[in-house]
Formats: structure tokens, C-alpha cells, sequence
């Protein structure tokens, strides 16, 4: 007989033991934040939006500038019209690498949808090696980039490289915290000083106080429906990094000679901008403490996770191996049914744009596929592990892990 209370109890006990320095980094971000509204003096004129060419869009820009000084970079491009943080990488690759140009990426297979944009294992049409972009990978030790690896790998040709901050689907290793990317950095420049290190920061913001800019990354992507949206933003993404670069990704988003200076920003979009940078740093708290708290319950349930509930986190996401393909489907129905929106749908395994899998998603969400809010999903393939994130309040992550337990049972039933 499994003690479901007891487990819940020993799982808010290791969310406890986390929260002083979670706590600690929230507070962090949310006076960097705050810092750089005040800087920027934002004023209710710039949360109004704007129609056609959008020449004017003083509030776009000055998001621009807002994003630049809390990442501590040069120049920044935060825009709607980014349909998804997959786009944004894409951006940012296209409009910096050229025919003949080598890519690497240093930690190992990218998820799929990266996959997809590069072109590797499969050409794909308009993917980087399609346009003649030469792409290698460097297998990850364990846990960790082989950094005598990258050192022999970048040459005067290496143009880029390539940083996955999370694991994606294609692993369950742990994610690269920002110490190690400046590691990573650091590394791919003793052997290149002009390699342009590329971080694909998506799940990653505001969990540290530092972020991968600040440690050597020269140019950096997310999407603004995962932590920077703070469950507000109805899409978008964002490319920060150096003023060449993000230049270079502007062209490539709209036009050459047209980059960032226009893009209308529609509707409420630019308050929810606003507002859900605000709320960012405390929501990604409750979306941590939601997957500690996860860890804790299906470790005691017998099931291998990855962070460990008393790990040090760098991204939002919980990754859990549930071996069967009805375990995998049992969760994501159990998310899906407590959560605000669509609980009475129940998902099923299906393809989808970009993966090479059937992937089932659960997705209850205010925002269609907001992976800040509270969402499972996960390949059908072995050995089944499902990739859970986000929650906007810790409550509802819990209420839906715990019936996710009793859906799914012991790994020993």
C-alpha cells in the first residue's frame, strides 16, 4: 500500500531545503528587473500598441534596451513576431552563418527541433547544412562538455559553436549551469579567439543570478512563452547578444536594410511584455519549486529522475523515465486533467511539426503550449521519459503531481 501523504510530505520537505537559495536568486532578478525599468523609465505610453510599420514603436524599443542591460549585452531584439523559441535559434543562426562555414555543437545531439533547423541527421530543405553550412557534434562525458574535445574541434574555420543549455528529448543529462558555459566559452576561445559562442538558452532564465552572457556567450535565444513571459506573453522570442550579431538576426527576421526597426507590436502584446518580464523571476520560482517537488515524489514512487530533488537547478524542466509507453500516456492524462484549461481532453500521442517521434503533450495551458505554465510531454519511444515544466503557482504543481502519482503508481506495481 503506497502512502501517498507521506510522500507528499517528505517531497515539500525537499522543496524546503531549496528555497532559501531559490528565494534568494528570485529576489536577484526581480530587483535586476526592476533596475532596468527604472533606468529605461517605463511608462504606461510604451505598453500601447501599434499598427503597420510600426516606425514609431517607442515601447518595442525601449523593451530592446531593457532586455540588453538585464542580460548585460550590447544590443537585444525582443519581438511577437517570433512564432516559438525554435524560431528565435533559427533566426539567430541563419542570419550569422554562411555557406562554408562550420557549426559545432558541443553538447552533443540537439533536441529535435534543433535537429530540424540544422539539417542533421537528415538534410531537411532550407536547414543550415541544405545551405551549405558544415556541422559537427562533440559528444557530452556523462554530465558534462568534454572541453579537451572542443579545444581540438575549434579551428580558424570554426565560425560558431553551439551551447544546449537543456537536455532536450535526445537525453537525460543534467543541465549546463552558467559556470560551465563560461567554461565552454572560454575553452572554444583559447583555440578560436573570434569562434562566436551561440547559447541556446530556452528554460534557463533567471534561475542563477548570472546568466550565460555574462560568463562569455556572445549570442543568446529563448522564447517568451517559456521564463522571460512569465505566463503572460501570447508569444514571441527574443535574440540577445553582441550589436553585430543581433543585427546580423534582425536581416534575417524581416529584411536586409529593415532588421529591428520595424514590427508592429498588436493588441495588449506590449503590456504583456512588460508585465510578464515583471512577473518572471518569481513565476520561474514556482515553476522550480514545482519540479523539485516532482523529483521527491516520483523518486519515492521507484522511477529514475533527473535533477535529483536535492541537485542545484539551472532550468525549470523535471525529467522523469516512466519505461512504458502507458505510464508516459497515464501522466500527461493526469496533468491534462487538473489542469485550468481543456481538463476535459484527454491527449494522445501524435506527430508533430519538427519531431521525429510521436510526441504526447499535455498542455492545459492559458497560453497554447506555454512550457512556463504547468505541461508534460515526451517522445514515444524508449525508454519513455517524460520532460515536465513550469506551473505558475506551486499549489496547482503540486495538486497535479500528486494525481499524476496516483495515476501512474509505483514503478514496482
Amino acid at each position: 500500500m503506497i502512502n501517498y501523504q507521506q510522500i507528499e510530505e517528505e517531497a515539500l520537505a525537499a522543496v524546503a531545503l531549496q528555497s532559501k537559495k531559490l528565494e534568494e536568486a528570485a529576489l536577484f532578478n526581480t530587483e535586476k528587473v526592476i533596475t532596468a525599468f527604472r533606468n529605461n523609465m517605463v511608462s504606461d505610453f510604451y505598453l500601447k500598441p501599434t499598427t503597420g510599420y510600426a516606425y514609431s514603436d517607442v515601447g518595442r524599443d525601449k523593451l530592446d534596451l531593457i532586455y540588453a542591460e538585464i542580460f548585460k549585452t550590447e544590443a537585444a531584439l525582443v519581438r511577437s513576431q517570433f512564432v516559438s523559441g525554435t524560431h528565435a535559434l533559427a533566426v539567430a543562426l541563419l542570419g550569422n552563418l554562411r555557406a562554408g562555414d562550420e557549426l559545432i555543437a558541443v553538447t552533443g545531439t540537439p533536441y529535435d527541433t534543433m535537429q530540424t533547423i540544422i539539417g542533421y541527421p537528415e538534410k531537411t530543405e532550407g536547414s543550415l547544412v541544405d545551405l551549405g553550412i558544415e556541422y559537427k557534434e562533440i559528444p557530452m562525458i556523462g554530465d558534462h562538455v568534454d572541453l579537451d574535445a572542443v579545444k581540438k574541434a575549434v579551428t580558424a574555420k570554426t565560425k560558431m559553436i553551439h551551447i544546449q543549455r537543456s537536455c532536450g528529448y535526445s537525453s537525460m543529462r543534467k543541465t549546463i549551469d552558467v559556470a560551465e558555459i563560461g567554461r565552454i566559452c572560454q575553452a572554444a576561445k583559447e583555440a578560436n579567439p573570434n569562434v562566436i559562442c551561440f547559447v541556446d538558452n530556452c528554460y534557463g532564465e533567471f534561475i542563477e543570478k548570472q546568466e550565460p552572457t555574462e560568463v562569455g556567450a556572445d549570442l543568446m535565444a529563448g522564447s517568451l512563452i517559456k521564463n522571460l513571459g512569465g505566463g503572460f506573453a501570447p508569444t514571441g522570442g527574443y535574440i540577445v547578444g553582441r550589436q553585430d550579431l543581433v543585427e546580423k538576426a534582425s536581416y534575417r527576421l524581416t529584411a536586409p536594410g529593415l532588421g529591428g526597426e520595424m514590427g508592429a507590436t498588436l493588441g495588449d502584446t506590449a503590456r504583456e511584455f512588460y508585465q510578464g518580464l515583471f512577473m518572471a523571476p518569481h513565476i520561474v520560482l514556482q515553476a522550480v519549486k514545482t519540479s523539485i517537488f516532482a523529483a521527491s515524489v516520483f523518486k519515492s514512487l521507484g522511477y529514475a529522475v533527473k535533477p535529483q530533488p536535492e541537485d542545484p537547478r539551472s532550468d525549470i524542466i523535471q525529467a522523469i523515465t516512466l519505461e512504458t509507453r502507458k505510464r508516459l500516456c497515464d501522466f500527461c492524462v493526469a496533468i491534462q486533467s487538473n489542469s485550468p484549461v481543456d481538463a476535459h481532453v484527454e491527449p494522445v500521442p501524435s506527430p508533430l511539426p519538427g519531431y521525429q517521434d510521436e510526441i504526447i503533450m499535455a498542455a492545459g495551458t492559458f497560453v497554447q503550449g506555454a512550457s512556463i505554465e504547468l505541461s508534460a510531454d515526451g517522445p514515444c519511444r524508449e525508454p519513455f521519459n517524460v520532460f515536465f515544466q513550469g506551473g505558475l503557482t506551486f499549489e496547482h504543481g503540486r495538486l497535479a503531481i500528486m494525481a499524476a502519482a496516483k495515476r501512474v503508481g509505483s514503478r514496482n506495481e
